[in-house]
């Protein structure tokens, strides 16, 4: 029996909770035709066989056609999805892992312009600043077809056999009906905090009245708004105390803040470089006032801290989802006393932004967490041992070795710097990104651990490889910033690279054209602007950095605007020419027939990376295969069996930026689904 109070079990009601640790809500935009198939299935099915005590599948699972998914929720009000629902709830069941989802009607958080085009609802026609859509004002007839429909997706969960349900109530049409800000209505739904309340606790009367008084039931809330006019905490706190009062509520699962723009979703959703756990605290003060079952998550991304929230009595269960796509077997490792080899959360927030763009939630450190089904998470040994030699420690080259590693595989890597870590290494010289680091890091002790052996300062030449006993060759050589993007004068600029890296000095009035779209021109500006230089970031795209997405893009924003950077939007830089001791740029146009210029005493060029792939080439001739993937095979998951030279000494692969400038999860994909066949 062990006394970390993680793996201590939990009584929640009838059910039992086998360890502290839950998933909480979330949407990876995985079902297929609105529904949890196999993919949706198997991402679950993963994490609780890894030991998770409670999953909470399909944040915002649609309970209402007027409720149009945003981004490939569940639709809760289709019958078929109780087939579909209970599959995966069997499943995770058979590992003793509580499966639990989360209802909702989305009200003006999406836009009536999906589906079947009916009119968005809310309490108000004030329109939420991140979907635009200008709603009805919810009608009587509206309200009660909407409780009824709640009601109704609550008897489908119960039928499908699930363990509870949880209603959401930040950002979406029941807390619309809770804020001053979202409710001008008149009459017995609006005015006072109670009638305000009124609608929700409707939909719960009517919930226990149709599932029974036995069916788990919570919400999952704002208990502040943090917005002038909105919700308070004194508001929060009273909401609290009268959810409890009425019975009908099991759990409550605290959030702090607003969604309705991308900046209060990413203070609501902390993302790298901001504080851990910000809202913890404030969880453990409503726990506190109320002594009801009290889950949270914000950032806690770390044992350490999820230990601590409910070692302090903060937390009655702890959600660690991020943490979790991650890597899926924090428990497992937990219970075997193996913490220090968790693959860490670093913040990226790869998984949300990616959604948000109509993506499904994908891992930058993880390609595995949505590819259960074709990508596993674990590596299955080689049925032949061979001798591999890696050349690049970046992100790529990194996962090459420990994949092929634990493969059984002899591995060794060439570096020709003196630490590991590749472009990573430069992106973390800014102090918001350094968490990045743990990408490298993690890798890095994991090779060590599986004997891989590492020749850091050894720039690796032909001869490196054809006099050793490599049979396998993977060149992760990774690529060098291009600037040539000009037509006159690309000498006189510098890259971004050249300014995160200190190789150039910063000017006092710089431009930066940025044709990425990437964070390193954000970066670059940052450093810049610290030092009092006046920047400005110039794109021809319509939008800027259209690579962050928008959460992430956040932080940077605030330290951006903070320091007066400034962005101009569909202009390019055609040229640059010396005048004086200062610089003139020409700016020119997609759209056509106008130019301008700016003079400035530096210019920064950010347009990606071309691939250092001489020594791919050098290779290719003495190779088996000429370096050729077959691409069937690789997205099958099948062996590589191309033999195009039978004098060939060794087969010859590269990945990652070596191939071309993409991003870090494309590295690591990269050599995960070539080399767990090798």
């Amino acid at each position: 029996m062990t006394n970390d109070p993680l793996l201590q079990p939990y009584q929640l009601k009838h059910l039992t909770l086998k360890n502290r640790l839950m998933i909480t809500s979330h949407e990876p935009a995985y079902p297929e035709d609105g529904m949890p198939k196999d993919r949706y299935r198997a991402y679950h099915v993963e994490r609780a066989r890894a030991g998770v005590a409670l999953t909470m599948t399909a944040g915002s699972a649609s309970v209402s056609r007027d409720s149009p998914p945003v981004f490939n929720n569940i639709l809760a009000w289709k019958d078929e999805v109780i087939g579909w629902m209970k599959q995966l709830t069997d499943e995770c069941h058979d590992h003793g892992c509580a499966v639990m989802i989360q209802l909702t009607h989305l009200g003006r958080r999406t836009r009536w312009d999906k589906a079947d085009w009916l009119p968005v609802v809310s309490a108000s026609h004030r329109r939420e600043p991140s979907h635009k859509a200008f709603p009805k004002q919810a009608e009587d007839w509206d309200i009660a077809r909407i409780i009824s429909d709640y009601a109704d997706a609550a008897e489908r969960m119960q039928a499908a056999g699930l363990d509870g349900i949880e209603l959401q109530a930040y950002g979406h049409l029941m807390d619309q009906f809770w804020s001053p800000l979202t409710n001008t209505l008149e009459g017995p739904y609006g005015g006072d905090l109670d009638n305000r309340l009124r609608f929700t606790f409707d939909i719960l009367s009517e919930i226990r009245k149709r599932c029974g008084a036995d069916f788990i039931v919570g919400l999952r809330y704002t208990a502040d708004e943090d917005l002038p006019g909105g919700l308070t905490r004194a508001d929060g706190l009273e909401i609290s105390r009268k959810l409890k009062a009425s019975g009908m509520v099991d759990f409550l699962n605290v959030i702090r803040g607003h969604i309705d723009t991308d900046a209060g979703l990413t203070d609501v959703i902390p993302v790298q470089g901001m504080r851990s756990a910000p809202h913890l605290d404030f969880a453990g003060d409503v726990r506190a006032e109320t002594q009801i079952p009290t889950f949270h998550a914000a950032k806690i991304q770390d044992v350490a801290t999820a230990r601590h929230a409910i070692a302090s009595g903060k937390l009655d269960m702890v959600g660690m989802t991020r943490a979790h796509m991650a890597d899926p077997h924090i428990v497992a490792k937990i219970a075997r006393g193996q913490e220090d080899r968790i693959r860490p959360c670093v913040g990226a927030n790869y998984c949300l932004d990616r959604i948000y763009q109509g993506g499904m939630a994908l891992c930058l450190h993880n390609p595995s967490t949505g590819r259960e089904l074709e990508q596993p998470h674990d590596i299955a040994p080689a049925d032949v041992r061979k001798t591999v030699m890696v050349i690049g420690a970046g992100p790529a080259g990194l996962e090459a070795a420990r994949v092929c590693a634990l493969r059984g595989h002899h591995v060794t890597v060439h570096e020709a710097a003196n630490d590991p870590g590749g472009q990573v290494r430069l992106t973390a010289q800014t102090p918001r990104r350094a968490e990045m680091m743990q990408l490298v890091q993690w890798r890095f002790a994991e090779c060590e651990r599986l004997g891989v052996r590492f020749h850091f300062n050894s720039y690796a030449e032909p001869e490196t490889v054809t006099t050793s006993d490599a049979e396998v060759v993977i060149v992760a050589t990774g690529g060098l910033p291009h600037t040539e993007t000009i037509g006159e004068g690309a000498a006189l600029a510098v890259s971004a690279w050249d300014i995160l890296s200190g190789d150039a000095a910063a000017g006092s009035d710089v431009l930066i054209f940025d044709d990425a779209g990437d964070y390193a021109a954000l970066q670059a500006a940052e450093k810049l602007a610290a030092t009092g230089a006046r920047v400005e970031i110039v794109t021809r795209d319509r939008e800027i950095s259209s690579e962050v997405m928008a959460m992430s893009l956040t932080p940077a924003m605030r330290a951006l605007q903070a320091q007066d950077v400034t962005f101009t939007v569909t202009w390019k830089l055609d040229a640059l020419r010396r005048d004086g001791n200062g610089l003139v740029a020409t700016l020119g146009s997609d759209y056509g027939g106008v130019q301008r210029e700016r003079r400035v005493d530096q210019v920064v060029i950010n347009a990606g990376t071309r691939p250092l792939d001489d020594l791919y080439f050098d290779l290719r001739d003495g190779s088996v295969n000429g370096g050729a993937v077959d691409y069937d095979a690789l997205i099958a998951g099948a062996p590589q069996a191309v033999r195009e030279n039978p004098d060939g000494r060794y087969t010859l692969y590269r990945i990652g930026d070596a191939v071309a400038a993409r991003n870090t999860h494309a590295a690591i994909y990269d050599a995960l689904r070539l080399c767990r066949t090798l």
